[in-house]
């Protein structure tokens, strides 16, 4: 089948990269692409099961894969999946599926993945949202066959932001990838799968890259940093006499609240621009000497990632039979934390209000 060979090629800072624009490629198109289709989703976190809920409200022929009688299958039950007719097991929903979308955890997927593997058949096109399991396949052992295609599309927010973007019409935006063409119909599903879940434009990446950019990410900037971050300006703080309700406003309500939101609306420069000339003088001059101490700890967390180290960790805690008791006394240590003690407590006097 032809389809649009339509991208947009643009130069950011001497890098040529390709974008594929939703403007582009009609979602009618992509529906045709994939109409004659089965579509299984195999599991219903909450990229599996935001994904699963976008195709199936374009009325396309999805069927959810998952443990049967497991927690997941009583939420699908819950959104209106009919059991063996589009809920089956992982088993049933791969064999019967023409677009398999892996959409496990990453142990989950190491845990699923003969079952997975045996069910495919020629020609089958295999989807992943995230490279961990093929990138790292001496560690997952997740090798497909030779003759299916393999694609991935990476939303680069949470499967409850998909859902929501998706309903809300404002869309989002995901990476994309090829990493085995065998039917020469790869680039044209895996944009249609993309433009079909909510995407406004997609660019490409391959499954190495954005492992090591996710990874990367989430243990700085989106997650670990700014915890600490948080965490670390709070103490101070409070170090210095500030009562914990000045210390938690300075620190967490008027970020997230106020300065971020404009940053996403407006951009960084907008904020800088729109700021009191006290602000600026200090953001400027202080973000100078934060970006020379982070950019050293980033590298480090980086080629913690490529060296494989991080991968091996997070393998060997999930085989440990213990590990979920840990990790769950190390989450509620956070949640236990005074900072997110006061932020809890005041978003119910704000609900109240």
């Amino acid at each position: 089948m032809t389809f649009l060979p339509s991208f947009s090629t643009r130069s950011y800072m001497s890098t040529q990269q390709q974008l594929l624009l939703k403007n582009d490629n009609p979602i009618d198109k992509c529906k045709e692409q994939l109409k004659f289709k089965t579509i299984s989703v195999l599991g219903y976190g909450p990229q599996g099961k935001a994904q699963a809920l976008n195709l199936r409200d374009h009325n396309l022929n999805v069927i959810l894969g998952l443990r049967r009688g497991g927690p997941s299958w009583e939420k699908a039950i819950k959104d209106n999946w009919r059991p063996d007719i589009d809920l089956l097991d992982i088993a049933q929903a791969t064999y019967t599926s023409d677009i398999v979308k892996v959409l496990l955890s990453d142990v989950g997927q190491i845990e699923q993945w003969n079952t997975i593997k045996n069910n495919l058949n020629e020609n089958n096109t295999l989807y992943f949202s995230h490279g961990f399991g093929i990138h790292y396949n001496k560690y997952t052992n997740i090798n497909p066959p030779k003759d299916i295609d393999i694609i991935m599309v990476s939303p680069k927010c949470s499967g409850n932001t998909v859902r929501k973007n998706f309903l809300s019409g404002e869309g989002v935006v995901s990476s994309y990838a090829i990493y085995q063409d065998h039917t020469k119909e790869a680039y044209n599903n895996c944009k249609s799968l993309g433009f079909l879940i909510g995407n406004n434009y997609m660019f490409q990446t391959t499954f190495e890259k954005e492992v090591l950019s996710d990874l990367t990410g989430e243990r700085c900037i989106l997650m670990g940093m700014i915890q600490a971050a948080f965490v670390a300006q709070y103490k101070v703080l409070k170090k210095h006499g500030h009562s914990p309700l000045e210390a938690y406003h300075e620190t967490v309500y008027e970020a997230l609240n106020s300065l971020y939101p404009l940053i996403n609306d407006k951009g960084m420069s907008w904020l800088y621009k729109n700021c009191s000339t006290t602000a600026q003088r200090g953001a400027i001059d202080w973000s100078k000497t934060f970006e020379k101490q982070l950019i050293p700890m980033i590298d480090a967390c980086y080629h913690s990632v490529k060296s494989d180290a991080e991968v091996k960790r997070v393998i060997e805690c999930n085989s440990d039979p213990s590990y979920r008791i840990k990790l769950d006394n190390e989450l509620q240590e956070i949640e236990n934390q005074e900072l997110w003690e006061i932020d809890k407590h005041l978003r119910i006097i704000n609900k109240d209000q």
